[in-house]
């Protein structure tokens, strides 16, 4: 693969998750109803166990492909991710649809780990960077269109064919990989699976300060992100009753991501990932205390979400690429189980704040605000602790 098509690959793979997350948010509602759900939060679900499943999955794709290579664990996962699309398609049951979505999650794990795996074999530092941001902004169309293509579906045929659309995005990728991936990870680079070199990897990944600081961070950063994306349905229709223009108001705020996807790559190497990184957590908490205090004022606007939640979504688009680059950074030799532990922590973490946040909901944005203030002040505090200079030991 060339530099254009290796990007477009690895955004692909990364949109796979997001695809399978933002195309049901405009089904959450049916889903309340065919399934006679008690409460309208619990269709939430659907997208908490899906990230559960990814999160978890992470920690065994990243030693599988370190030991494997990178191609064949993509290639299991995307068969899974596809299978348990048609799975969640045909249930009537709504415990067996979370069952399903949860194994389809953990199918969606390894491209989540290898995307990241991919471009760490290939580059590293600041044109790693550049890569991940390439790869993010065409990977942010998918927030974008994927609503809208949820809806449109909706309109014509029941929430069922949300899921086809998954099986047929998950089968367009597998093709792909088939005929055009190449094995970046040569036979002498690759680790025996035994649980000596597995822990010793881990032990590696966790021993790393600046690497546990940065993944800490973008824990938090994705729980802040999560808690937006689990809340954004009841909050565009029942808070502000925008109705079936959910979907184009929600992808108007997604371009904020694609936005600064774009201009991070353009600025990462005059800046740097960590100024970029502690600038935009600064930012972060200062446009949601502003926002806080008016949405507990009483007099907070649809325009008035719309551009700061945009800015926050903004932000959102520069720490995810970067923070997620500098916690792999010192880790090459260990790239597919650091991946996979940096993907477990931050998804799994991202997906029990982004429940418990959106379980929280009550009618105001004021519990996902609240939740961004707070989410990004200990984030800086854990990127400040990081920077620090470690202690010396006594002699």
């Amino acid at each position: 693969m060339g530099f254009t098509e290796f990007v477009g690959f690895i955004a692909a793979c990364m949109a796979l998750n997001a695809l399978a997350i933002d195309v049901m948010l405009p089904a959450l509602p049916m889903l309340h109803a065919d399934f006679s759900l008690t409460d309208p939060n619990q269709a939430q679900a659907v997208i908490g166990v899906y990230l559960l499943g990814m999160g978890a999955s992470q920690l065994v794709y990243g030693p599988l492909s370190d030991r494997y290579g990178r191609r064949p664990v993509l290639i299991g996962g995307l068969i899974v991710f596809a299978v348990a699309g048609m799975l969640s398609s045909l249930t009537d049951s709504f415990a067996t649809l979370l069952a399903a979505r949860l194994l389809q999650g953990v199918g969606a794990g390894a491209p989540r780990v290898i995307a990241v795996s991919l471009a760490r074999d290939k580059y590293s530092g600041t044109q790693m960077g550049k890569v991940m941001s390439l790869a993010m902004m065409v990977f942010m169309a998918v927030p974008i269109l994927a609503p809208s293509m949820g809806q449109l579906i909706l309109l014509v045929a029941p929430w069922r064919w949300a899921f086809g659309a998954l099986v047929i995005a998950g089968a367009a990728v597998l093709t792909w990989t088939l005929l055009r991936l190449q094995e970046s990870l040569p036979e002498e680079h690759r680790r025996a699976i035994s649980p000596r070199a597995i822990f010793g990897a881990y032990r590696i990944t966790l021993t790393t300060r600046t690497s546990v600081g940065y993944m800490l961070a973008l824990g938090l950063v994705v729980g802040g992100h999560m808690s937006f994306i689990t809340s954004a349905q009841q909050i565009f229709v029942d808070v502000f009753d925008v109705g079936r223009s959910f979907t184009l108001l929600f992808a108007a705020v997604a371009v904020a991501m694609a936005v600064a996807a774009f201009t991070n790559s353009r600025l990462v190497h005059r800046f740097g990932m960590r100024r970029l990184s502690l600038t935009g957590l600064v930012t972060l908490i200062v446009l949601n205390v502003i926002h806080l205090g008016l949405a507990l004022s009483g007099n907070e606007t649809l325009l008035a979400f719309m551009l700061l939640q945009g800015g926050s979504v903004f932000v959102f688009g520069f720490l995810a690429s970067n923070l997620n680059t500098l916690a792999m950074e010192p880790l090459g030799h260990v790239a597919g189980t650091a991946s996979s532990m940096i993907g477990f922590f931050s998804t799994v973490t991202g997906a029990l704040i982004g429940l418990m946040v959106g379980h929280l909901f009550n009618g105001s944005v004021s519990p996902l605000v609240g939740a961004y203030v707070v989410l990004g002040s200990l984030a800086l505090a854990t990127v400040y602790y990081t920077e620090r200079p470690a202690p010396a030991l006594a002699a």
